[in-house]
């Protein structure tokens, strides 16, 4: 299947678990972890909210208390992440300016990922994402960062504002980010403080790294 078998993986973990918020606290912990123990630290802090989009989608749209499985793969310098449910329905893209919910986690999936997609399987559907975790991702972080503010602080201000006009105006565009961010981040159940800490603690150690 296209897209779905790349290369063996040369690291595997299996997750079961059921679709309810409480479940998906527990896994975004068990993925950090598990990231540690395969020594790709750096790659957590998005395979959190990657993970976290995966996990809700199952309890939104297949059912609270779903069975499902989260498998980890680490293939060469991509973290590859599988969400399986019994469900066949497959989630598609919706407009970005669309007003429903639904949808709106597969534009931030498909806007960290350096690829993703949806497999049928024999019982259910498959939806994957794969990460970087090789020596350029830093790079591609800071680059995604430019594209994300060009894309937030809409087309017409990005278009034409050029030089340090416009390093104001993405800076002022990452304020708001952040702080829309936080506020999502609140609205999930999560504490806004905790995760700046944590973020900076990820920031951190990657500039340790480099």
């Amino acid at each position: 299947m296209p897209g779905y078998e790349v290369t063996e993986p040369q690291l595997r973990c299996v997750l079961p678990f059921e679709a309810a918020p409480g479940e998906v606290r527990l896994l975004r912990r068990a993925v950090v972890k598990q990231l540690s123990r395969w020594g790709v630290p750096m790659a957590a802090d998005e395979a959190e909210l990657l993970v976290t989009e995966l996990a809700t989608n199952v309890f939104k749209h297949v059912g609270e208390g779903a069975s499902a499985t989260l498998i980890l793969e680490q293939r060469g310098e991509r973290l590859r992440l599988e969400v399986h449910d019994k469900s066949q329905t497959v989630p598609s893209l919706r407009a970005t300016d669309c007003d429903e919910e639904c949808g709106r986690g597969l534009h931030l999936l498909a806007a960290l990922a350096v690829d993703w997609g949806t497999v049928l399987t024999a019982v259910g559907k498959a939806v994957w994402c794969e990460l970087s975790i090789g020596s350029e991702q830093g790079c591609r972080r800071i680059e995604r960062a430019v594209e994300t503010l060009k894309c937030y602080q809409g087309p017409s201000r990005g278009a034409v504002l050029q030089g340090k006009g416009r390093d104001v105006a993405l800076e002022e565009s990452a304020v708001e980010l952040i702080a829309d961010l936080l506020h999502w981040t609140a609205s999930r159940g999560l504490d806004p403080d905790d995760v700046l800490d944590r973020a900076q603690m990820h920031y951190e150690a990657e500039a340790d790294v480099a």
